[in-house]
């Protein structure tokens, strides 16, 4: 048979009211009650009832996660991020995939609402903001890397301008003093930022213009022909992509130049799928997606509990430092 709560209050010795309250987390209890009712729970193997719980707080304890990234690649970390912050609250996630398109996003936002969702995170591929989000009623939002366009929403993104300068402070540390910068399309902002601020690190050192094409390695290749056409004393090549620093290494390694000893070499995002099997592996940007969705998990509990953060967070990334850096 089921165990039910009135068999964990009488292990425990106390009343059904208080073996929830301790189990829920609620109530003032002293820390030898909530920890006895705690384990009388465990021994007996009581599973906590999801459906009575949610009648009588008035919550699902479900959350949205709401993706553009039909690859995964931005999403998952966040998302394992995100589950690490919500399951202390007992908390399910529901992943929806709008696969970019704007009537497919509106179709899992009302079904999430109809299933009483708790809150939604919604991600993307992109760190460009975008439009605000028109929910069918009011339900808690948290926009994490990919911002909203709205001031007044809740917004957690990586801080591109900071790994930017990260990348190229290390190369200026290492005595490079011809320093260039090959990076994604320029209409896209993660690009634009991360240029300016690779080019403001860099200052005298910097061995321009900025090389803007697509985030792909055969970019990186056609890039580092163009670059030792125009600057053949290049020292150091700070890249907007892991994939474009792993094109960048292929092609200086078939020019004869050795990477690091002649050119080093940054990347950015540490895809570990690019940077490591890079020859040799990158240095690279960490966005630290699963600290920004355990953030933005953090601010919707808030924002549920009536709490909210309006306004844009900005989380530090971290420089990983590997051999195409490292051999000085």
């Amino acid at each position: 048979m089921r165990v039910r709560i009135v068999d964990v209050a009488a292990l425990a010795g106390v009343t059904p009211g208080t073996a929830s309250k301790a189990l829920n987390g609620t109530g003032q209890l002293r820390a030898d009650t909530r920890e006895r009712v705690i384990r009388a729970a465990e021994q007996l193997g009581f599973t906590p009832d999801g459906i009575g719980r949610g009648l009588s707080s008035g919550r699902s304890y479900t959350v949205g996660l709401v993706t553009t990234d039909s690859f995964g690649r931005f999403s998952m970390p966040i998302l394992l991020g995100a589950e690490d912050a919500l399951a202390a609250g007992q908390m399910a996630v529901l992943l929806c995939d709008t696969r970019d398109d704007p009537v497919r996003e509106k179709h899992h936002l009302r079904n999430l609402v109809a299933r009483r969702v708790d809150g939604v995170i919604l991600t993307g591929r992109r760190t460009d903001p975008r439009p605000p989000v028109a929910m069918p009623v009011p339900v808690p939002v948290v926009h994490v890397f990919t911002p909203s366009a709205d001031p007044a929403a809740v917004s957690v993104i990586a801080d591109d301008a900071d790994g930017a300068r990260l990348a190229v402070a290390h190369l200026r540390d290492l005595g490079r003093r011809r320093i260039a910068h090959v990076t994604g399309p320029q209409r896209h902002q993660s690009a634009a930022i991360r240029a300016q601020s690779a080019v403001a690190a860099a200052g005298p050192a910097f061995a321009g213009p900025v090389r803007y094409g697509d985030w792909s390695e055969r970019w990186g290749r056609q890039a580092v022909t163009l670059l030792l056409r125009h600057c053949p004393d290049v020292d150091a090549i700070s890249c907007g992509s892991d994939q474009i620093a792993r094109g960048v290494c292929d092609a200086l390694r078939e020019a004869g130049k050795r990477v690091p000893e002649d050119v080093a070499v940054t990347g950015y995002d540490n895809w570990d799928v690019m940077a490591l099997a890079s020859r040799p592996p990158l240095t690279t940007v960490d966005l630290q997606l699963e600290e920004l969705g355990r953030c933005a998990a953090g601010f919707l509990l808030d924002a549920i509990a009536g709490r909210p953060r309006p306004g844009v967070t900005s989380l530090a990334p971290r420089l990983v430092i590997r051999e195409s850096t490292a051999g000085d």
